[in-house]
């Protein structure tokens, strides 16, 4: 695909994302995009042949971008694993209370009715990467001494399943800040040793 190509597609998926975020997947037509992209019906059959290959392409548009420059900066440990971690969070946080563009939403929508493999499947990609960033900032705080956790896996698991939890919550019954704090914290306050807390 040329520059000029790619500037297109990457033009029709910014437009898209917009209105997935504001009419969710269900209620969105190729017609919705078009008329967002103010291009023709044929100009976006070039590069997307249904709603559902359009949504993916943001999804996992999203997971791309993010998830490869996470995990080397996870990897690197070139600042402590408190610090990586606490960064790590504030971003969940950012996601969590995210009202503009936020796909929750359509996402829920999408896979409620469609079925993706595992192996492709944006949202369990995302998650699977995230686990491993925690699992390994949590290991590096062990060795540091930072962090006292038997089981980094199962801690970067649970903390993970809190924070979808909480994006669901956001969009549906709503949850302040605060409630964000606490149940994040809650998670979090087991990895600390006692002397530390003190």
């Amino acid at each position: 695909m040329g520059e000029k190509s790619e500037r297109k597609r990457q033009y029709i998926l910014d437009k898209a994302r917009a209105v997935f975020s504001e009419k969710g997947f269900k209620n969105v037509t190729m017609k919705d995009v078009v008329d967002a992209c103010d291009i023709s019906r044929g100009g976006l059959y070039l590069y997307f042949s249904s709603t559902a290959e359009l949504f993916l392409a943001v999804l996992s548009q999203d997971v791309s971008e993010d998830d490869e420059e996470a995990v080397g900066a996870a990897l690197s440990g070139d600042a402590s694993a408190g610090d990586m971690l606490a960064l790590f969070i504030k971003e969940q946080k950012k996601e969590i209370l995210r009202k503009k563009n936020n796909l929750t939403v359509a996402t829920y929508e999408y896979f409620s009715v469609n079925k993706v493999s595992a192996k492709e499947n944006p949202l369990k990609i995302k998650f699977d990467t995230s686990v491993r960033i925690v699992e390994k900032l949590v290991e590096n705080g062990v060795d540091a001494g930072e962090f006292i956790c038997e089981n980094p896996l199962g801690f970067a698991r649970n903390l993970m399943y809190v924070v979808e939890g909480l994006k669901i919550s956001s969009n549906t019954i709503g949850v302040t800040e605060e409630n964000i704090d606490r149940e994040l914290m809650y998670v979090l306050e087991g990895l600390v040793p006692e002397e530390l807390n003190s």
